[in-house]
Formats: structure tokens, sequence, C-alpha cells
């Protein structure tokens, strides 16, 4: 840690290339997808992936070690990780205000799917079959995971272990359920308003669950090298606070779009 920062509360952060080999890496992915789109060859498009993916690995490895190695993740510093992360969430929630707005639009009669909502031909999934499986799933890992992290919060890292890795296990049959359900759907992506919003939606939300599973599992393995501490676990609490933004909008996806969206809502 430079004497700079000695001097005061905050990190100077170093002079560092990923964010400039971060956004190369987001333009190869992004001209690459539009190639491959045009029905031109997937490589460049995997290879800025792969740059995206390796960028991502080492920026992370980098903040790590100036918050274990370096210990330069004052609680100033930590507060300022947080505000960014909220920041963060809050945008990724409205990019899902904008496809549910899309779903109110098409379903109210803004759409040339009319008044018969869903559209003709389009048989719903069942709202209490798999969907509602996947919502107690979600909801059940929430709970698992805030437990692992009360846990770390009294000293017990095997606690927190167990909460991390359940509430991964039960977010990736989450994923396994919803890859069957789309297996399953009696229509496509290219059926019309509905199928189309219904499968950007939830497709999206099935991404951010991804992520979230990846975060889950990388915070699982820090637990077990002893990375994270009752006063210093941004990385934990920062994967917490994105599982649970995850959670509430599959409820509301469940509610507005599995429910009410299929008329099961008026049905009842």
């Amino acid at each position: 840690m430079s004497s700079t920062s000695n001097k005061h509360p905050y990190h100077l952060v170093n002079p560092s290339p990923w964010p400039f080999v971060a956004s190369v890496a987001a333009v190869v992915l992004a001209v690459g997808a539009i190639n491959y789109m045009k029905e031109g060859q997937p490589w460049v498009m995997l290879a800025g992936l792969l740059l995206v993916l390796y960028t991502m690995y080492v920026w992370w490895r980098d903040v790590i070690r100036e918050a274990q190695k370096d210990k330069s993740h004052t609680k100033e510093v930590q507060f300022g990780l947080k505000f960014g992360v909220g920041l963060f969430i809050l945008s990724e929630l409205m990019f899902f205000v904008a496809w549910f707005w899309a779903f109110f639009n098409a379903s109210l009669g803004g759409s040339p799917a009319g008044d018969v909502w869903p559209p003709e031909g389009i048989e719903p999934i069942h709202t209490f079959g798999l969907p509602f499986i996947n919502t107690m799933l979600l909801v059940i890992s929430g709970f698992v995971l805030e437990w692992g992290h009360k846990g770390l919060m009294k000293d017990n890292r095997k606690r927190a272990i167990l909460g991390v890795y359940g509430a991964f296990g039960l977010g990736f049959v989450f994923m396994c359920v919803q890859l069957y359900e789309y297996g399953a759907a009696g229509f496509g992506f290219t059926d019309g308003i509905y199928s189309s919003v219904f499968y950007m939606a939830t497709g999206f939300h099935g991404f951010h669950v991804f992520v979230g599973l990846v975060s889950l599992l990388i915070c699982g393995v820090r637990l077990q090298k002893g990375d994270f501490t009752k006063d210093q676990h941004v990385g934990l609490l920062s994967t917490s606070w994105y599982w649970h933004f995850v959670d509430i909008v599959w409820i509301f996806l469940f509610v507005w779009v599995y429910w009410w969206g299929n008329s099961a809502f008026f049905a009842q």
C-alpha cells in the first residue's frame, strides 16, 4: 500500500489497464455478435466473450488483493463499494421495468394482439406448475443465503459456507427447471408478441440467475479460503443483495407474467 493511502481512509487506486481492456473486449464482443446474427462466423464473438471473461477475472483478482493483501478496503472504501453495487442493482431493476412495461402495453391492448390475451393460438404455461416450483426454490434460496450471511456475522464460518452453497444448489435446480420449462413450452420465440416478451423477460432473468450462481460459487470458495470476516465481506454482501434482487424480480415475473398475464388471475 502506498504512503499516500496511509494518510487518509480512502484508497487511491493504482493505474490499471483493465478498464481499457474491458472497453476493447466489449466492442469486440458486440461487433462479433452483430456479425454472427447476420449469419457470419462466431469466432470474433467468442474471442470477445473470452476477453470479457478474462478481464473480469483479473480485475476482480486485483480488487481482492487490495482487500486481503494491501488492507486498502477501509470502512469508507467499503461504503463506496456498497454504494456502487446498490446503483448497479438499481440500473438492472430499470432494465426489467422496461420489459414489464412492454408486457403490460401488449396485454392491455396496445399491440396487434388486440383485446385477447394471451393471443389466440398461445397455450400459456400453467401458473401453479413449474413456475410455482421455481418461485419456491428462489424464495427459499434467499432465506438460506441470508441464514448463511448471519452465520458469518456470528463468526460461524461453517454455517456461512453451508448457506452459500445451499443457495447455489437451489439456484442451480431453478435453472434446470426453467430450461425444462422452455423445452416443454408450446410456443416459440417468434410466435408473436406474447412469446417474444415472455422469453426476453424470463430469459434475461435466467441470465441474471447464472451470474448470481457464479458469484455464489466464488463466495463459497473464498469462504473456504478464509477471505471473508464479519467486519469485511463486501463481496459476500454484494452477492447477497444481487441474489435478493433476482428473487424479487422473479416474484414479479411470476405474479404478472405467469399468473395475471395468462388470465389465470381472472379465472380463479
